[in-house]
This record gives C-alpha cells, sequence and structure tokens, in this order.
C-alpha cells in the first residue's frame, strides 16, 4: 500500500490534542503518516473547538485558505472536525464547497471507512452522530515511531454539568466513563500517559464504576509508569479521597487544576457552576494541609453577563488569596446553544478587554514570584525534548546518541507541579553525550522567568 500523508491543524482546547492523537491513530490503518506540510499532505484536517469565538473564528478562516491549496491539487481531500463540526453539521458544506468531510466528535472510529469512500467514490460526507458509548481504539494503530515522551488516555466523554456558558455537552454529549480495565490496559500498553476527559472527578459515578482515586492507585501501579497527570477537575465533585491521592500515589503529579471561572457568589450561580466561593476556599485549603507544595492552577472568565465592577473586584480578590501558580482568562463570548447566550446585561468589548489585562498582569506578579523561589532548589525533570529554541536553531528534534550537537543543546520537561524547565548540561557530566528525551533529570535551577525555569543538569 503506498504510502499518504496526513496534515492535522489543531485548533483550541486540550480535550482536541487527544483527538488529534487518536486521529493519527485510526488513519494509520488506511497507510497516512503525519506531515507538517499542508503542501506534501494528500489529506488535510482541521481539528476544530467551539468553547469560545475566537477558536471557531481562527479555524473558519484557516479552511477558507485551503480553498486555493484545493484548487491546485484537486485530488486533496479537506476535512474539518471537532466541536465546530459538530455544532454545524451541513451548514459548512454550503459555506465551504471545498470541504469534502466534516465528522463530530464522537465519529473518529469511523474515520477510517468513511476517507476510503471518499477516496474511491469522491463524494463528501458527514457525519455528526453521537453515541452513548466511547469507542475503543486498537493499540495496534499506534506507530511506534510516532511514540511520545506523554501520551493522553481518555477515561470519559462529555459533560453533564451545562454551566450556562458551555456547548461542551452540546457538542460532546453527556458524561460517559470508560471501565477501567480498558483503561489500565492501554496505559500499560503505552506506559507513558496523562489522563485525559472534561470533569475528571466524576469518573466512575453514572457507571458505578471505581471511584476516580481508585482508578489512579490502579494505575499507579503499572511498572515502568514515570508518572500520571490529569485534567481537568471540577470544584464541586472534588472530594478529600482524591486530594489524598496527591500525598498518597507517589507518580501522580502534584499539580491540580481546579477551574473556579469567578470569584463572584452570584455569578457563579448565573453560570450554574454548583459550588460557592467559601466552598471552593475550603477545598483549596484542605489540599495545601494534605500536600502544602501542590501547584494550583485555574480557569477564568471576565465579562460575563451581568458581572459588575464589584463582581470583577471579588475575582481579584480571589487570586489575591489563592496565589495560584498560573492561571488561563478569557473573555467571555456567547456560544450557540449556550443558555447565557441569551441572558441580559453583556459587558462591552472594551471592559472586558481591560478587566482580562487587569487579572492577567496580577497573576502575573504571583507566577513570578512562585518561579523565583524555585531558584537554586534541585527538581526531578520529565524531559520532553529539545527546546523550541534549539529546534528552530537545528531544524532537528532528535539527535542520535553521541552527536556532537548534544553536548551544547538545550533541552525542556516538566517539573511534578507541571513548571517548565528549560537547561543545558554542565560540561563535565557523565551524560554529556546521551539524547535525554523521556529521562527524569535532576535540574538545579538558576533562573526563572514569566512562564518557565532555567537551569542546569547534575549528576546524581
Amino acid at each position: 500500500m503506498n504510502t499518504k500523508y496526513l496534515h492535522i491543524n489543531t485548533i483550541g482546547c486540550q480535550m482536541n490534542v487527544n483527538d488529534s492523537e487518536l486521529i493519527e491513530k485510526v488513519l494509520a490503518q488506511l497507510n497516512y503518516k503525519i506531515t507538517s506540510s499542508m503542501e506534501t499532505a494528500d489529506l488535510i484536517i482541521v481539528n476544530t473547538c467551539s468553547i469560545r469565538e475566537k477558536a471557531e473564528q481562527k479555524a473558519f478562516s484557516y479552511l477558507g485558505r485551503l480553498a486555493g491549496l484545493k484548487r491546485k491539487k484537486p485530488d486533496l481531500i479537506v476535512g474539518i472536525g471537532g466541536c465546530v463540526a459538530q455544532q454545524e453539521g451541513e451548514k459548512i458544506m454550503e459555506r465551504m464547497p471545498h470541504i469534502d468531510l466534516i465528522f463530530g466528535t464522537h465519529a473518529i472510529n469511523r474515520l477510517p471507512e468513511i476517507v476510503r469512500q471518499i477516496e474511491l467514490k469522491r463524494n463528501r460526507i458527514v457525519d455528526v452522530e453521537l453515541s452513548d458509548k466511547i469507542d475503543e481504539f486498537e493499540s495496534s494503530s499506534v506507530s511506534k515511531e510516532n511514540r511520545k515522551v506523554t501520551s493522553f488516555v481518555t477515561i470519559m466523554r462529555g459533560c453533564d454539568n451545562y454551566c450556562s456558558y458551555c456547548v461542551v455537552p452540546y457538542v460532546r454529549g453527556r458524561e460517559t466513563s470508560r471501565h477501567p480495565d480498558s483503561i489500565i490496559k492501554e496505559i500499560q500498553e503505552i506506559v507513558e500517559s496523562g489522563i485525559l476527559g472534561q470533569n475528571v472527578n466524576s469518573y466512575g459515578k453514572k457507571e458505578r464504576l471505581c471511584s476516580f482515586s481508585q482508578l489512579l492507585s490502579s494505575i499507579n501501579k503499572i511498572d515502568k509508569l514515570s508518572r500520571i497527570r490529569f485534567t481537568t477537575s471540577h470544584p464541586k465533585d472534588l472530594s478529600e479521597e482524591l486530594m489524598f491521592s496527591f500525598k498518597d500515589l507517589e507518580k501522580l503529579c502534584k499539580h491540580i487544576h481546579l477551574p473556579v471561572q469567578s470569584g463572584s457568589n452570584r455569578i457563579l450561580k448565573r453560570m450554574n457552576r454548583k459550588y460557592s466561593i467559601e466552598s471552593y476556599l475550603n477545598k483549596i485549603d484542605r489540599l495545601r494541609q494534605i500536600y502544602p507544595d501542590i501547584a494550583i492552577t485555574s480557569d477564568f472568565i471576565v465579562g460575563f453577563p451581568g458581572e459588575t465592577d464589584a463582581d470583577f473586584k471579588k475575582t481579584l480578590d480571589l487570586v489575591k488569596i489563592v496565589k495560584y501558580d498560573g492561571i488561563f482568562a478569557f473573555k467571555y463570548s456567547d456560544r450557540p446553544n449556550a443558555s447565557a447566550t441569551g441572558f441580559p446585561e453583556k459587558v462591552s468589548e472594551y471592559k472586558k478587554k481591560d478587566r482580562l489585562k487587569e487579572l492577567l498582569d496580577l497573576q502575573e506578579h504571583y507566577t513570578a514570584g512562585k518561579n523565583r523561589s524555585m531558584i537554586g532548589s534541585t527538581q526531578l525533570v520529565l524531559v520532553e525534548g529539545l527546546s523550541k529554541r534549539q529546534e528552530s536553531r537545528t531544524g532537528d528534534k532528535a539527535f542520535g546518541v553521541r552527536d556532537k550537537k548534544l553536548q551544547n543543546a538545550q533541552w525542556t520537561g516538566r517539573t511534578s507541579t507541571n513548571k517548565v524547565v528549560n537547561f543545558i548540561r554542565d560540561e563535565n557530566s557523565i551524560m554529556i553525550d546521551e539524547n535525554l528525551t523521556g529521562k527524569m533529570v535532576n535540574i538545579k535551577i538558576d533562573n526563572a522567568f514569566s512562564h518557565s525555569l532555567g537551569g542546569k543538569l547534575i549528576d546524581m
């Protein structure tokens, strides 16, 4: 079978990164290999996100630019997947006649047959059917050469929370959990792992499976597994049992992403978040009692309909109290089907912009302080590969063992608390000629920046 080339452009959230990895796996059955070049691709897939308006606009802008490439290469197959595809369906075909394929969030396992039909018949296909179960993907479809230092494993899909600003329940369906046996089997096969779900804390509740904490405990026992990391946790479902997992499970990374969205109880109620700031802060306090060095990050939405200056001040006050390690903050935008789209008292764009800047500037102060406090410490780092600066300098992502380029290379990795560390090694290091990708190494931190740390490898 002749080799064909697949180019995937992933736009949006971490769920889409996981889906793109699955798309790559299933299309390997048709002998598609990943290429970074659109010009050499036989199939281009844009994997989209509709959680925020900006991501949706970015997706359609990119798709529009592909029309010219399609005219030059008529046999090129152009597809769109993900949340925008699920949300808009056939309307995209009318808007963009150069698109051959539209597939929804539950159609990834059906892609090989869909693409095969398009290759043979050159017809246009829309598949946005939702399913009430999670498809299992054959591990044999994972190409060994494309294995990464870390890998995402889906443990559940969808969401039952129906936050008033969010489209996830509409484009990804209701919460469905995989059986723990299939999860353990997949992780054993790929060894390196991260965990992905919309709200992992509620894993197994509907199906009466084991709890998320019990699942983590089982994963912790897998041989040769270095680290476990999960995202994302809903504050209302964060249990004390899960909090103790950070203390009791040595492989579980000491970082939790706990999106709060607003510091105002009035706004949280309008968002349908189902918790109060008081209960949220109680859980933060308890987490830090159980594991004082845990890193905590969060998400915020500014300019939600009806958010007053007083409500926004409460958000700033919350950041000052918690002193997060980092945050992701976004301007509110109306989304199709989400109930907040019909809420009155919309906040002006310029006010949303000002509030976003003020919030991010405040958090920058705490992030920088936490990073500076790590100078002089030694951190255990899982190496992900060469740093972006090194890649751009050499044009290579990896070198062979004993390659002279390795001796002066800058590498990158992450601490257990999810801090990015870029480092070099001392010229006297016994590991001077080794390819460090995938290794756990000790780094002496000697520099702190806004979003990363710098250091030097030490032999221990």
